[in-house]
């Protein structure tokens, strides 16, 4: 509309009524980007699927932009629309055009970013860091001179613009780098360099931290460059109102505690599983999880559990090996005693089918005998160690737990405690006597890293279906988004 009026006025000019047209065009004034959204009642914000910004789980939307998106929505009190992108490039595209408002996908604020978008508060410093996989007998690089194959990127990413200032300011010590393919992403490269499809690539911190599990081979050989801040990106413009309602939003004491929680459940990962153990794991996801992963999910489903938890059980306990038999007796996928089994109604431990619908029904029943009060995830470690040492021993540390003043209904605190059950001064003077309460803490710590990865392989799993689909209906080559700007002035 506004080009059209544009290219008629030399027109107007002519027939000499061109000065009754001014007052109209300035005096139109457009409303502040906040009060858009408010009176559109939505904030679109265009996002990357990935484990570290958003993902659907179960059919549940998650990730950290997510959840932080989401909270900001609830504070100016819109609906949020989520808009995922398969790259950086149509995230841009998407804030150039108007069809977002904001950028939440992990994007750092570099030099070249800052000249063309504005940026809301920092909530993250990003170190980049130089991946390279591990165990080949060559010792790992010392710095840029050393790599001796080229570095592959992801296109139009901080680590590329990184790179071309380096090539343009130390063109002598700049190493060889290439730009991946359009729709090639971090954990894409992550992968190649684990396959040793690739020698190297860069990747932020957080992406790394939080895809390592899966990853076991990847070390980061160094830091790249100093920390880079992390924030929402906005489209340029004189209207800063949507950008001071973030550094509201981000002063909150309660979003600070927000971002804390967020960093800590997404990116913070724990090292106690070894190499041999996660490269097992990773031979077994393919080898042996394929065959039960059925029963593992009929299972869950009839006991209203999730499967990758039971699946994580089982593979705990047997190594998913349904012929699997402890000195004690104990047999099959989930490792029944033969007076577990039978009160599950099991005549055949050895049969995988019969094992996982049995130890699911066993978890369950665990389950309805811890208090009610405990909120998750605490109930679900709960019922995983008394599935190890059982309810008495259980309660057992929990009165421990209470005496000492920590919280009997925290998983945590009661970790703490539980070892006591071996110490005869301890278990002297509890009910159920002695146990090897170091044990259950291993066990939950270990089914909780095994569930964290089957998570994440279902996570990546859902992200290539969605983009695949996408893909099918032609959607991420497809025209962008009807505009914004195609709305009445009036709404705009």
């Amino acid at each position: 509309m506004k080009q059209a009026i544009i290219r008629k006025i030399p027109l107007l000019i002519a027939t000499g009524i061109a000065l009754s047209l001014v007052p109209v065009i300035s005096s139109y004034t457009a409303k502040p980007q906040l009060e858009v959204i408010k009176t559109l009642k939505e904030l679109r914000v265009a996002t990357r699927l990935s484990p570290t910004t958003y993902y659907v789980e179960e059919g549940q939307p998650g990730g950290f932009e997510y959840e932080l998106a989401q909270a900001y929505a609830d504070y100016i009190g819109v609906h949020l629309k989520l808009i995922p992108l398969a790259s950086i490039e149509e995230i841009t595209e998407a804030l150039r055009l108007n069809n977002a408002h904001i950028a939440a996908a992990g994007l750092s604020q570099t030099s070249d970013r800052a000249q063309r978008f504005d940026f809301g508060p920092h909530y993250l410093d990003s170190q980049m860091l130089l991946i390279y996989r591990s165990g080949d007998g060559m010792p790992p690089p010392q710095s840029m001179q050393q790599l001796e194959a080229p570095i592959q990127v992801v296109a139009n990413s901080n680590h590329a613009h990184y790179l071309q200032q380096l090539d343009l300011q130390l063109p002598d010590q700049a190493p060889v780098w290439e730009a991946a393919e359009p729709g090639i992403d971090t954990l894409d490269l992550l992968r190649a360099v684990d396959q040793d499809l690739i020698r190297y690539t860069l990747a932020d911190a957080e992406a790394f931290e939080a895809s390592r599990a899966f990853f076991p081979r990847l070390q980061a050989a160094f830091g790249v460059a100093e920390p880079q801040p992390v924030a929402w990106m906005l489209k340029q413009g004189s209207d800063t109102s949507l950008q001071q309602s973030l550094v509201a939003f981000f002063n909150l004491d309660s979003t600070q505690a927000l971002l804390q929680e967020l960093k800590q459940r997404h990116f913070e990962t724990d090292k106690r599983l070894n190499l041999v153990d996660n490269l097992t794991f990773r031979h077994h996801l393919k080898t042996r999880l394929p065959r039960l992963r059925t029963w593992f999910e009929e299972a869950a489903s009839e006991q209203q559990l999730s499967w990758e938890l039971l699946a994580a059980i089982g593979y705990q306990e047997s190594h998913w090996n349904p012929k699997a038999v402890s000195p004690t007796g104990v047999r099959g996928v989930m490792m029944l005693t033969q007076t577990t089994a039978r009160e599950m109604g099991i005549n055949k431990r050895t049969d995988p089918r019969q094992s996982i619908f049995g130890g699911a029904k066993y978890f369950k029943s665990l389950s309805q005998n811890i208090p009610e009060r405990i909120a998750e995830p605490d109930q679900t470690w709960f019922t995983l160690a008394a599935y190890n040492v059982g309810r008495g021993h259980l309660e057992d540390a929990r009165i421990l737990t209470q005496a000492a003043g920590d919280d009997p209904d925290l998983w945590d605190a009661v970790a703490k405690h539980l070892p006591k059950l071996a110490q005869a001064r301890w278990y002297n003077n509890l009910k159920h006597g002695f146990a090897r309460g170091h044990e259950p803490v291993q066990y939950v710590h270990n089914i909780q890293r095994y569930l964290t990865m089957l998570k994440l392989e279902s996570r990546f799993e859902a992200i290539q279906e969605e983009i695949q689909a996408k893909i099918d209906e032609n959607e991420l080559m497809g025209p962008p988004a009807p505009s914004l700007l195609s709305q009445p002035p009036d709404t705009l």
